[in-house]
């Protein structure tokens, strides 16, 4: 990856473009191993995939900023869009619709105090991906898959340097997830190349990462980074889902909110 200035960054140099959209189906067990992986320099982050013939897809680019106004965020916001639109990525922006309607971006993704999910299919259109973060809760993940969002967000799972994390979510949780329901879920939270294959067997479809990427506690530039993780991905044990099922939506719901 290449970055320009506190709060750019730029997806890594093409090597296999996604083929349609990748959020738009989980994968089964023993199908796809996913990933999202990518990364945060003040405010933007990379997401990639890996599918089951080992072959890198970047499934969408998650531009977050802070503190700024919706014009300066648009001005920010326009090299990046450009180049994620020639590579075929997503684009889609962090807790703001308003700036997604701007933009014309591809997704939009919402905290609990983001607004609805019905409000931004309103206002943004029956195309655009919404993506919901959801905790260490399963009510509130069910809650957003019958509001029509189209990927759970769960996290933190380890600590975070990049934000203050208040939730703590468990692999079971992904786990469970991933055997009841084919929506998708994210795995969010300190997640390096060393622990992100738990999550990965657990059920995580997709990881979203930041601070291992560009403040790699080894000092591995980012491109070195994020080969890191796919090896780590391609190399996580298969999915066991066997009786997970059988779980109620409350049997380990320890850290809902």
């Amino acid at each position: 990856m290449q970055a320009f200035g506190r709060d750019m960054a730029v997806a890594v140099a093409e090597q296999h473009p996604g083929q349609g959209d990748p959020l738009a189906g989980r994968p089964q067990a023993g199908g796809p191993k996913p990933a999202e992986v990518g990364g945060t320099i003040g405010s933007s982050s990379g997401l990639n995939y890996v599918a089951a013939d080992n072959t890198f897809y970047r499934a969408a680019f998650q531009f977050r900023v802070k503190d700024v106004d919706d014009h300066a965020a648009a001005k920010l916001a326009d090299p990046l869009q450009r180049i994620c639109a020639d590579r075929d990525v997503a684009f889609i922006v962090n807790d703001s619709v308003s700036l997604a309607k701007r933009l014309g971006a591809d997704g939009v993704h919402l905290g609990q105090d983001d607004g609805s999910v019905a409000d931004a299919r309103e206002r943004l259109g029956r195309d655009i991906q919404i993506g919901v973060t959801c905790h260490g809760s399963r009510h509130l993940a069910m809650e957003a898959g019958e509001a029509g969002a189209d990927y759970v967000a769960f996290g933190a799972f380890y600590p975070s340097g990049t934000k203050e994390t208040k939730h703590r979510a468990t692999p079971e949780l992904l786990a469970w997830w991933s055997a009841v329901f084919e929506l998708p879920c994210v795995a969010i939270g300190g997640i390096t190349p060393e622990n992100c294959p738990l999550l990965v067997t657990a059920g995580a479809d997709f990881l979203a990462v930041s601070g291992a990427i560009w403040a790699n506690p080894k000092g591995l530039d980012e491109a070195a980074a994020v080969t890191a993780f796919v090896q780590a991905i391609r190399q996580a044990p298969p999915r066991e889902t066997e009786g997970l099922g059988d779980l109620r939506a409350d049997d380990a719901d320890g850290n809902d909110d």
